[in-house]
């Protein structure tokens, strides 16, 4: 009886486990999902870059701000809105900290060419009481 009473107890457990082990699966795929749509606010509205232009903006990104800023210099004026407000968007983000006074410059840059309808205007309202 007490064997019967023990494999019962472990059962119980492990079905415990498992059931805790899924509820978390589920809560964790609801969030980084959430996160995703909120960082890439639009991103599958943008026109695509070319794969080179993609790989070189990956690398300027995690160069830092100065490869960054040369990389923009380079290719910017060659990408068209709203990708090329998106990218800038970003540099913003990297430099407010080190250099406000051109992220408001570069901001109100962006702000001013991006109309009502382009799907990076959520994200220029939610960034407009910062750098303004």
């Amino acid at each position: 009886m007490k064997a019967v009473i023990t494999i019962i107890i472990i059962a119980l457990v492990v079905y415990g486990g498992w059931e805790l082990w899924v509820y978390w699966n589920t809560f964790d795929k609801r969030n980084s999902g959430a996160e995703q749509s909120t960082t890439q606010a639009g991103s599958d509205q943008l026109p695509p870059l070319s794969y080179e232009l993609e790989n070189s903006l990956a690398a300027a990104q995690k160069a830092g701000s100065a490869a960054f800023r040369n990389w923009l210099k380079l290719y910017g004026p060659s990408i068209q809105d709203p990708r090329r407000a998106a990218i800038e968007l970003d540099y913003i983000m990297m430099i407010a900290r080190d250099d406000p006074n051109e992220a408001k410059r570069i901001f109100a840059d962006v702000k001013g060419r991006t109309p009502e309808n382009s799907p990076v205007y959520k994200r220029v309202k939610q960034l407009e009481k910062t750098y303004e």
